[in-house]
């Protein structure tokens, strides 16, 4: 089965850094795009940042000039650089994969959730 884990959440103080990772597994063909959302307490969640098989990338304007989403295509992986953190960062950062899935010559198109990581910014 297919399957995406994210890594790398965690307790920082205002201003400091986090990189999250998050890494696709299973009978993968190929990767069509990758992202990230994130959702705080009593808000919906929201596009963070995405990146496409060809590195094609967006990003939300709230995060803009401070995140980087970047893949290793070998690894099936995308990162999520966070620097300059503030506060309303704060949130669960789930990853997304569009993926194509292979098994006995039949393709499949499907999105796959990550579990979910917390990221919270002090003051």
């Amino acid at each position: 089965q297919e399957q995406v884990v994210e890594s790398g959440g965690g307790l920082v103080q205002a201003g400091g850094s986090l990189r999250l990772s998050c890494a696709a597994s299973g009978n993968i063909f190929s990767i069509n795009s990758m992202a990230w959302y994130r959702q705080a307490p009593g808000k919906r969640r929201e596009l963070v940042a995405s990146i496409t098989s060809r590195g094609s990338t967006n990003y939300a304007d709230s995060v803009k000039g401070r995140f980087t989403i970047s893949r290793d295509n070998a690894k099936n992986t995308v990162y999520l650089q966070m620097n300059s953190l503030k506060p309303e960062d704060t949130a669960v950062y789930y990853c997304n994969a569009d993926l194509t899935a292979r098994q006995m010559g039949i393709m499949t198109v499907k999105q796959y959730w990550g579990q979910g990581t917390q990221v919270t910014v002090s003051s």
